[in-house]
């Protein structure tokens, strides 16, 4: 019966979703000329990427704008390995990759890479505040899930569980690529917590050579209520988070072949009187707490159209995160960890290329990079400071010959670091070699195969200061993949469009320093996990589509004393399923479903659930209403009560989200 549970209210949503499937476009084709037009050919609402052995998915900015996500996290929740941690607000919240990432006693445990217009972010082991990803998704346009080793090795080291890397809005997305000036408004309200936001965006283009962007995002939000309607996180603090963007790209040189792209994007959350830790699990006292995030990026292209062998990236980007914490009420054992200013200040000077040329029978598409990475972070309780300086370089190969696609990647990265305040004030180095393979073929039917192994490091980090085993000591990974895929059209129906992408994994993490437990002596030293990834599309041509996926997934930690265990970052086997049916470029109407497995192979037991979602888009083609767009999303349909595995409160009940946008 428990098992059932899940799946039994999956079933009770078809019908809602058949509502979307099969509606005929002529109760909804009365335009001002009486008639829409012929109806485009289907598309998916998200492309499965089955031309790479890489587990890729890839978020657009069409899908970021329908799904009205309140955070980043939330933008993802529907990619097969992702779990949320707390992920309906950026306080306390995380992401969790294949059962790395965050976790309920730290932001991070440094297996999952956020990069967003690439500068890395992350708080290292910063305690029981989350990992702090103050950013609105009003400021993106795409968002790319790559999940495990195999595709990591362009972005970073030590990276298990996947990276998430974010691309910020250009001017050419609002002026349509046509040179003059345009300025889109987007006004969103929801109901639980009585939210609001706006999101305004100037954005100018002079031909081909300038393109400017500002973009001024603010986000309100009450507390939320729970399926039962009982507050969720009362003592938390509302939300009012101020963002904004600037952009600047500058195209010249013969051909316009070369450019010059500036970015900054800036989020402050102010908190007053809230629990210091955020997860809402255990009373450390309260603080009033004031976060500033700042990324800057500074990029210049060259890549001549007479030359494949030159498309040439020189970067500096800096991310800066300042969390101001003044202890409220009496002192306590707590007083001086809540009396904690941190600052993290990552800087990074890249030079990469990406050059494209023929050996034999071989096509060659080779990207490689050097990067100067110096991270900084001031001194803090249970937070030592110093400095950890990295050099890393890259080469990634996709080899293509035939049907058969080899891809060799290796990264190489030094790390030394030093503290700044005693008795933290010592220093270390660690170096790493990490390398994979990945080789797929593909059948002239549309079906391919493939199979990769990984192998990376996790170097010490500056929390490991003054602890002689963990200075020396880096994490070490491999894992193997084996999947398959299939794209192909005229499948069931004339202009039908179906994509099957298969992944089975293997992961093995030994020699590890981030779970250590209190008191010591029992903490995890290796981690094993194995799972099953699947994403599905299906588009017919009349607008009928359909996407879903599939995560299963377990996973043993070994400990000192205790001996092979449930790994407690499992998360639960899920599955999504996205039915829905567009009308020409006007309306889209969608019905999604997730749904959990009940959990209890460990300890901590979490019930299965299924949530279902109704989406609405509608984009006036004629008169007045040209330009504008009109979105609205009911979320948890019927008011469900149910907490996600590995969070620590109970998600949002129902939820009426309205937005408005107009291009002027």
């Amino acid at each position: 019966m428990r098992v059932r549970q899940p799946w039994a209210a999956l079933r009770g949503g078809v019908a809602i979703g058949a509502i979307c499937a099969v509606i005929n476009p002529a109760t909804a084709q009365e335009a001002e000329d009486g008639f829409l037009g012929t109806i485009a050919l289907g598309e998916s609402k998200r492309e499965v990427q089955t031309d790479t052995a890489t587990p890729v998915t890839v978020v657009d900015q069409e899908e970021i704008e329908d799904r009205q996500a309140g955070t980043v996290a939330e933008l993802i929740d529907s990619v097969p390995g992702v779990t949320l941690v707390n992920g309906d607000t950026p306080q306390g919240s995380g992401i969790n990759l294949r059962g790395f990432g965050s976790n309920e006693t730290f932001g991070t445990d440094q297996k999952v890479l956020i990069q967003i217009d690439g500068a890395t972010r992350g708080s290292e082991e910063i305690y029981r505040i989350g990992n702090q990803l103050f950013t609105d998704p009003y400021l993106y346009r795409e968002v790319e899930v790559i999940r495990g080793t195999v595709g990591s090795y362009e972005f970073g080291s030590g990276v298990i569980g996947g990276v998430v890397r974010l691309e910020t809005i250009n001017a050419s997305d609002v002026t349509g690529g046509e040179p003059g000036f345009a300025f889109r408004q987007n006004l969103e309200f929801t109901s639980n917590g009585e939210g609001i936001t706006s999101s305004s965006t100037f954005a100018y283009q002079l031909d081909d050579y300038l393109e400017l962007l500002v973009n001024y995002t603010r986000r309100t939000l009450d507390v939320r209520d729970d399926g039962d309607g009982n507050p969720i996180n009362p003592l938390g603090s509302e939300v009012d988070n101020p963002s904004y963007l600037v952009k600047a790209r500058y195209r010249f040189g013969t051909n316009m072949d070369q450019s010059l792209t500036f970015s900054l994007t800036d989020t402050q959350a102010d908190e007053f009187d809230v629990p210091y830790e955020t997860f809402g699990s255990l009373d450390f006292g309260n603080v009033d707490r004031q976060t500033r995030d700042r990324v800057i990026s500074l990029r210049y292209n060259y890549n001549p159209v007479d030359n494949p062998l030159i498309d040439l990236d020189v970067e500096l980007v800096y991310a800066d995160q300042e969390i101001d914490q003044v202890p409220v009420g009496p002192p306590g054992f707590s007083f001086g960890l809540r009396d904690a200013d941190h600052q993290y200040e990552t800087t990074t000077f890249r030079v990469r290329n990406r050059a494209m040329f023929v050996t034999g029978a071989v096509d060659h598409d080779l990207r490689t990079g050097i990067e100067f990475i110096r991270r900084e972070r001031a001194d803090a309780s249970s937070a030592p400071g110093g400095t950890d300086d990295r050099v890393a370089i890259f080469a990634v190969n996709d080899m293509r010959f035939g049907n058969w696609t080899i891809t060799p990647g290796l990264r190489y990265e030094t790390s030394d670091i030093e503290g700044s305040t005693a008795p933290n004030d010592g220093s270390f180095s660690n170096n790493a070699l990490m390398g994979g393979l990945s080789v797929r073929y593909a059948f002239d039917n549309g079906i391919a195969v493939f199979a990769s192994a990984a192998y990376t490091e996790n170097l010490p980090i500056i929390d490991d200061l003054n602890n002689t085993l963990l200075m020396t000591q880096s994490e070490k990974s491999r894992t193997f993949e084996l999947g398959a895929s299939f794209d192909g059209f005229d499948v069931f129906a004339a202009g039908d469009r179906l994509s099957l992408k298969g992944t089975l994994y293997d992961s093995a993490l030994w020699d590890a320093t981030s779970y250590r437990s209190l008191p010591p002596g029992n903490s995890v030293t290796d981690v094993d996990r194995q799972g099953f990834e699947l994403e599905a599309s299906y588009a017919m041509e009349n607008g009928v589509y359909i996407d879903s996926y599939l995560d299963v997934s377990r996973g043993d930690a070994t400990r000192e004393a205790s001996g092979v265990e449930d790994w407690e970052q499992n998360p639960a086997n899920s599955l999504g399923l996205t039915v829905g049916r567009r009308f020409n470029e006007a309306i889209d109407l969608s019905w999604e479903v997730v749904a959990n497995q009940r959990y209890d192979r460990g300890p901590d037991v979490s019930a299965g659930y299924a949530v279902h979602n109704l989406r609405a888009t509608f984009r006036p083609q004629t008169g007045v209403w040209d330009g504008t767009e009109i979105r609205v999303g009911l979320e948890n349909v019927f008011d469900k009560q149910f907490t996600r595995r590995l969070s620590t409160r109970p998600s949002a009940g129902r939820n009426l989200k309205v937005s408005l946008a107009k291009t002027f």
